[in-house]
């Protein structure tokens, strides 16, 4: 005689591991609930299989820790209160740099002061600045001021060398009244740099406009707050560098 319950409709029960799965609501996507709500937002909304949300490489602020110094100038720099390095290694004692970590301290540092460029941007810059006649330190430092995003910088259109670079990739500046949304554009003497409509009534700008720390370099002309107009190639001693740059060990970083 069969047991009770052979050969019947009644199911035997799941496996605990298929009973959980079966237990999870899957999305369109593929991933089950509780996955999806613990991915990043950049990573759970897509639009046409690329990203919504752009996502910063690295703190800016953490260059600053690094090198020991505000590089910026900015009172909310966290080397205003712990000045030494980040990480749980931060506060050992630091060796004596050889030769090579001087000159690459000094690479790091003016690069970060602009942005923190690429490495193939920067390099590039150096590449040009080489070829030019007279000195090559000042030559690159005359070539990075004259970036689109830093002349916005100078001019106090942006509070940051950050917000600056967004604000033009978000087209809201115009070079002799057509916009450019290329942060790297090189000026020349005599452009005329200004805010477009948008970007006049934006908190932002009024924010940078007001930033008692850094004042508008004389090789920017303003023109009222909403214009100024590139005068000049500056030399190493007209920029207004919060603390020392050394482009004289760039060039021999790159010279090695």
């Amino acid at each position: 005689m069969a047991p009770a319950g052979f050969g019947s409709d009644v199911q035997s029960a799941p496996h605990p591991g298929e009973a959980a799965a079966a237990s999870r609501e899957i999305w369109l996507d593929g991933a089950p609930r509780e996955t999806k709500d613990r991915l990043p937002l950049w990573l759970g909304d897509k639009q046409n299989g690329k990203s919504t949300m752009s996502k910063r490489k690295s703190a800016k602020y953490k260059l600053d820790r690094r090198m020991g110094e505000n590089i910026w100038g900015r009172p909310k720099s966290s080397v205003n209160r712990r000045s030494y390095g980040p990480g749980q290694h931060g506060q050992r004692r630091k060796g004596k740099l050889s030769d090579y970590g001087i000159q690459l301290r000094a690479k790091q540092k003016l690069k970060g002061y602009y942005g923190d460029v690429t490495e193939k941007q920067f390099k590039r810059t150096y590449q040009e600045a080489s070829s030019m006649k007279g000195d090559t330190g000042q030559n690159l430092i005359g070539l990075l001021e004259q970036r689109l995003d830093m002349v916005v910088y100078r001019a106090k259109f942006a509070p940051t060398i950050f917000a600056a670079r967004q604000i033009v990739s978000h087209g809201h500046i115009r070079v002799n009244g057509v916009k450019c949304n290329i942060a790297s554009r090189r000026i020349k003497v005599g452009d005329v740099i200004s805010l477009g409509t948008k970007a006049k009534d934006m908190a932002l700008v009024a924010e940078a406009q007001a930033l008692p720390e850094r004042e508008v370099p004389d090789y920017v002309a303003q023109d009222g707050t909403e214009k100024v107009t590139f005068v000049r190639v500056p030399t190493l001693d007209e920029v207004p560098y919060p603390v020392k740059m050394e482009p004289n060990l760039v060039v021999e970083f790159y010279s090695r």
